[in-house]
């Protein structure tokens, strides 16, 4: 059973109550502009799931600490300034149903304020001297523009292999939560050991993240997210890529021409869509993101069970289950 978000964030409510006030507090800045972008900002936050898996995971080994609310908020400011610079990259205009912030303020203050956020979270770090933080955040920071910049290139060409679709997402979506569930690990205990398979366990998690968010793509219900955006985006998912390895060569061909050529075509994406339905595509992701699933919940269960863990669990089910 799937439990909601209200459930999972049981064991650790106080310290995401505290965390909201701490993040708050480090968004506060003396630059009028500045400041009303960052409320604007707060006032539309997400789901926070990267602070949750940085609180449960350093719950786990005992009670939160300060260096667990520095590490969760480096972490939301990070992933703010991805998502502020992919609103850039993308050209989009609204993030989450709201004006993105380059629509708003255009795209130079919204680059501006993006590395605004990643510097915020390495000053925080440092003023700390929460170092190994700071390296854990400047590697996946590294991460994710690599990911980003292999994916860029990859697509002009639309010769991605399944072991390159994984080299991708891990470092372009990955890398983040198991940033999250790494600092949050290293927050507790400087056992590398054990800051190294929770590292693991979010990578893991964060692949069977984004292949959920490619099945979307291609599914039935309505989650919030265009079908077929990605093949508009001429990006290579699981299923595109499973689908075209067992295409006929004629059938590849037509397929990787649309991609190419008729990508704004809405009649042609659907076309790309059902091919991809009845070539088994579908499935054959799904049990890909079940078995990255089960690898995450093996490592997790080598820790002593409790009221975090088992949250920590609940929350793995809750983004491989989610239907948004």
């Amino acid at each position: 059973m799937v439990k909601s978000l209200d459930t999972i964030k049981r064991p650790i409510e106080e310290e995401l109550r505290k965390f909201e006030s701490h993040f708050r507090e480090s968004m506060r800045t003396s630059v009028p502009l500045l400041d009303r972008i960052t409320h604007y900002i707060v006032q539309r936050k997400g789901k926070q799931v990267r602070p949750m898996f940085v609180f449960l995971s350093a719950a786990i080994f005992g009670k939160c600490t300060d260096s667990t609310f520095t590490a969760a908020s480096f972490i939301e400011l990070l992933h703010t300034a991805t998502l502020v610079h992919d609103d850039v990259v993308d050209d989009a205009n609204e993030r989450r149903g709201f004006f993105s912030i380059n629509a708003l303020w255009k795209n130079k203050i919204a680059v501006l304020v993006g590395d605004y956020f990643f510097s915020k979270g390495m000053t925080m770090a440092v003023d700390t001297k929460s170092y190994r933080l700071l390296g854990i955040m400047s590697i996946a920071a590294r991460e994710i523009v690599e990911g980003e910049l292999l994916q860029i290139e990859k697509a002009r060409r639309l010769d991605i292999k399944e072991e390159v679709y994984y080299e991708i997402i891990r470092a372009k979506t990955a890398s983040l939560i198991a940033a999250s569930c790494c600092a949050g690990a290293s927050s507790m205990t400087d056992d590398d050991e054990i800051i190294d398979k929770m590292r693991l366990f979010g990578e893991k998690i964060g692949i069977a993240f984004q292949i959920k968010d490619d099945l979307f793509d291609f599914g039935t219900d309505d989650v919030g997210k265009p079908l077929g955006i990605d093949i508009k985006e001429r990006k290579m998912t699981l299923p595109l890529i499973y689908a075209l390895e067992h295409a006929s060569k004629s059938d590849r061909k037509r397929i990787i021409n649309i991609i190419k050529r008729h990508s704004e075509d809405k009649k042609k994406v659907t076309e790309v869509i059902d091919f991809v339905r009845k070539s088994g595509g579908l499935e054959y992701a799904t049990k890909a993101m079940y078995r990255f699933r089960e690898e995450a919940f093996e490592i997790l269960r080598t820790f002593p069970e409790n009221d975090a863990r088992n949250a920590l669990e609940d929350l793995v089910v809750f983004v491989t289950e989610r239907k948004k």
